[in-house]
């Protein structure tokens, strides 16, 4: 379950509403989340976007891959904003216009894409078992093959060239994060329990 009024009433960090376009990744630095593969896409794009800039929400600095990554390659306007408390991430989920979660695996379920969902962002997901059973691929959000930069560029490129597809995302996002709200959640808990107890 997602606390929604939390993330859909969270105001926006106003220094990074300007003219970029921010893409959000919250994770720690582990291999499994997939956040080389979105830097990987991310410097790609960077040349022919360089509007771009990349939000990441956990940790404070980037694994010794990612450092040489964008020391080699130059990338710029990477952010990195450490661990912050609930309110503060859905702040930055507010602030992002595209939140990215390249995951390769082993994710139980996808809270953050709830949590993103609720804040109104759109969403560019792996297309991975316990993200699936979240998002419809071009419904409430876009999936991604698992461990591909090409992937993950094209699926960026695609909702900065296409608004309509990227609210037409955030619309049925909204819609079916209303049936991940607690108040609901802890109901069909109760009546789980009830049942089992009767």
């Amino acid at each position: 379950g997602v606390n929604i009024k939390q993330f859909h009433h969270a105001k926006p960090y106003e220094e990074f509403k300007d003219d970029k376009f921010n893409i959000l990744f919250v994770g720690r630095m582990e291999k499994r989340k997939g956040f080389r593969y979105l830097l990987g896409a991310y410097s790609t794009l960077k040349w022919t976007h360089p509007q771009l800039r990349l939000l990441v929400v956990g940790t404070n600095k980037p694994d010794a891959y990612s450092e040489r990554m964008i020391s080699e390659r130059n990338i710029k306007d990477v952010v990195f904003l450490g661990s912050v408390n609930n309110d503060d991430k859905a702040r930055f989920y507010k602030t992002a216009d595209i939140y990215c979660s390249p995951a390769t695996g082993r994710e139980s379920f996808g809270i953050v894409l709830l949590e993103a969902m609720a804040s109104n962002c759109s969403i560019i997901a792996s297309d991975i078992p316990g993200y699936a059973s979240v998002v419809s691929h071009g419904v409430n959000g876009h999936l991604v093959q698992p461990k591909d930069e090409m992937s993950i560029k094209n699926a960026i490129e695609k909702l900065i060239g296409d608004p309509l597809y990227k609210e037409s995302l955030i619309d049925n996002g909204s819609s079916t994060v209303q049936n991940y709200d607690w108040s609901k959640v802890s109901s069909r808990i109760l009546d789980y329990y009830k049942s089992k107890m009767g």
